[in-house]
């Protein structure tokens, strides 16, 4: 049987919808912060200590990498270049409007308000970051619709999974890996395992690039290489830690684009540069050192790691990836597996390295800043010395670094448990027929949904037009 892929009254019933519920939410539940509230400035208020000078820089440069790095990345299929950046416009709105919702539910809802500033919003792209990763494993088989409802989905998903495992778990996550990287990878594959297409497998007639779309994609890898530091920094410790995590993103980075392309020659069988791996596998430095981020790796270190990602990345893409489709029924289209989930784990692990051999030695009194779980409970009196060489310290549960890595290691077993469970149950709810799924014969294509110019059909692939009784009606 045929669904109807016609987005005339679907798309504009589901916005309309979710709008008038986003604008009641935000009626009913969110106001200024005190950096945004008129009423809480006086002439003793210094314009410049006002936390948009501290949290823009970072939010500015996670949009460029949101909307621009992520849409034109997504754009490297020859006939999906339109849906490609154009979904991820259209995801990436509407999931940051979400999560400063449901974020600020669990993490802002205070005296019946979601006081809202800079910082939500960065917390929300972080949210959004999450949604797009994801969307990366179904990418070329899904409506908008269906991301629509994909993104509804997951970001009070990955809200509660955040909530619980910073609340009552409690980790040191800096750079998002556990919480941002293997999370949307695990829910994706969810995703993408219940949205099995079988004849997808031996590859589709329109699942090819061209010069145009691999340069307008290789375009948007240099804005996320470009702008990761800030990804990487944005929510840790203002000072020497949010040095050192731009530090060791930008030296992460810089190793696995070499690794990158000496792989990609030594393994291709002419001996020539493949364009997917400049793409992709460059940028897997920048995960794998996200959980040790702030901490005091050694330079050597970020290195390292940049190179054991980027191996990981890399040979995922040659051999996991095709593996996972033809046996385990899992087609990640996009390769977040690799990119996000493989690195991740090795990023997470070293991150669990990394605490269990940080001494005050190494650190100083400020080890209790980064570890801030690892600090003295209240009443303690080493708490009181501690406060005297670090104003503003405040109590933490006193934990061992063996006991902070179990907490850790927890963390990565929930997190991917929730979000597997989590990506399974929205999969299911995205083969609704109402949602428009394109059928595998309308898989990559451009003009399932949009107008296209007239130049399309010259673009060298024998391609049928679309049943408008099939495929198109209402």
């Amino acid at each position: 049987m045929n669904n109807s892929t016609s987005l005339k009254v679907r798309l504009p019933v589901l916005v309309l919808v979710l709008e008038v519920v986003l604008l009641a939410l935000y009626a009913s539940f969110v106001t200024y912060d005190d950096n945004a509230n008129a009423k809480m400035q006086n002439n003793e208020t210094n314009p410049m200590d006002n936390s948009l000078y501290k949290d823009y820089p970072f939010f500015a440069d996670v949009q460029v990498m949101i909307f621009i790095g992520f849409g034109c990345l997504l754009a490297f299929l020859r006939f999906y270049g339109f849906s490609g950046m154009v979904f991820n416009f259209l995801t990436a709105t509407f999931s940051i409007q979400w999560a400063i919702l449901v974020q600020g539910y669990f993490q802002f809802y205070y005296d019946g308000k979601i006081h809202l500033g800079v910082i939500n919003l960065l917390n929300a792209e972080f949210a959004c970051a999450v949604v797009l990763i994801s969307f990366g494993a179904v990418l070329g088989k899904t409506s908008p619709v269906q991301l629509l409802v994909m993104a509804l989905l997951e970001v009070p998903i990955f809200a509660v999974t955040e909530w619980f495992v910073l609340k009552h778990l409690k980790i040191t996550d800096a750079g998002g890996t556990i919480l941002i990287h293997l999370f949307a990878c695990y829910f994706g594959l969810g995703v993408t395992f219940v949205l099995y297409r079988p004849n997808l497998n031996q590859g589709h007639v329109k699942e090819i690039t061209s010069y145009q779309s691999d340069i307008l994609s290789l375009i948007g890898t240099l804005f996320l290489w470009v702008f990761w530091p800030s990804f990487n920094s944005a929510l840790t410790v203002k000072g020497d830690d949010q040095h050192r995590a731009v530090l060791h993103t930008f030296i992460g980075l810089s190793s696995s684009t070499l690794t990158a392309f000496a792989l990609s020659a030594l393994f291709n069988k002419r001996g020539k540069l493949t364009m997917a791996d400049i793409q992709n596998v460059t940028l897997a430095g920048g995960v794998t050192v996200g959980a040790s981020v702030d901490m005091m790796i050694t330079p050597s270190a970020a290195y390292a790691l940049g190179i054991m990602g980027c191996i990981a990345c890399f040979f995922g893409y040659r051999y996991l990836t095709p593996f996972m489709a033809r046996h385990l029924k899992i087609q990640d289209q996009c390769g977040i597996h690799n990119l996000h989930g493989l690195t991740g784990l090795i990023s997470s692990t070293a991150g669990i390295c990394a605490i269990l051999m940080a001494t005050e030695e190494t650190y100083g009194p400020s080890m209790y800043q980064i570890f801030a779980h690892r600090a003295p409970p209240e009443g303690d009196p080493k708490l009181l010395e501690l406060q005297q060489l670090i104003p503003g310290l405040k109590p933490g549960l006193g934990r061992t670094a063996q006991e902070q890595a179990l907490f850790q290691v927890a963390a990565i077993f929930f997190t991917i448990a929730a979000a597997s469970v989590g990506g399974l149950l929205t999969g299911f709810a995205l083969k609704l027929p109402c949602l428009a799924m394109p059928s595998d014969k309308f898989c990559f294509d451009d003009e399932l949904f949009f107008d296209v110019p007239s130049d399309f059909d010259s673009m060298g692939v024998n391609k049928a037009p679309i049943n408008s009784e099939d495929d198109t009606k209402v």
